[in-house]
């Protein structure tokens, strides 16, 4: 039901379209208040379908007749001027919406729980799932903060002497080295770590010197 308006105000949407016709656009996409001529050569017929003019101008548009921006469009390439490098890197950036991930930097019991071909990324296993010391381990065994970060790092137990603890330092070194590895370096960090580890081990006088 219509209901008049007491200060004589149409305000309905129709009644806008009316009186405010521009940029008014049919149901082929034609501008019905277009007063432009086809910018194709030679072509006299009214210009009421616009189509861009190239990939890197999006915003500025030619205005052809019906037959002719059919003739543009069938001929339009996004990428014609993309090098195929560019249009991987392109399609690449395309599989994650051009919002790369960053992977999360491991912890030392993630990289540890790593070598074994464990993914914990949500630590499931606990703190303390690759600190098992078996029985007869001292408890609660007193060191510095540095050696205790050195034993974590070589997953050393506390009741082991430094040959045992070297055994542990050389087992790593064959899984983190390149040359172990094909060369691989990606591991390098780790490796760094575990050289720094048993620097703090070996001048310590804080374990046995023999088994």
């Amino acid at each position: 039901m219509k209901k008049n308006d007491p200060f004589g105000f149409d305000m309905s949407v129709s009644s806008s379209k009316k009186k405010n016709p521009r940029g008014r656009r049919g149901m082929s996409g034609a501008s019905e208040t277009s007063m432009r001529v086809c910018d194709h050569d030679g072509c006299a017929q009214a210009g009421k379908y616009r189509a861009p003019k190239s990939p890197d101008i999006l915003d500025d548009y030619f205005w052809f007749c019906q037959e002719h921006v059919r003739e543009y469009n069938l001929k339009w390439n996004f990428f014609d001027t993309t090098s195929e490098a560019e249009l991987a890197a392109q399609m690449e950036q395309d599989r994650v919406w051009e919002r790369p991930t960053k992977p999360f930097k491991r912890t030392v019991e993630e990289r540890a729980w790593a070598r074994l071909g464990v993914d914990d990324p949500h630590q499931v296993l606990g703190q303390n799932a690759t600190r098992n010391p078996g029985r007869g381990a001292a408890v609660g065994r007193k060191l510095p903060p540095t050696e205790r970060r050195a034993m974590e790092i070589l997953e050393a137990k506390d009741n082991w002497s430094k040959p045992e603890i070297r055994k542990a330092y050389k087992a790593l070194i064959k899984i983190l080295h390149p040359d172990m590895n094909g060369g691989d370096r990606s591991q390098e960090e780790q490796l760094s770590e575990v050289v720094w580890a048993w620097e703090q081990i070996k001048v310590s006088r804080n374990f046995r010197e023999k088994d």
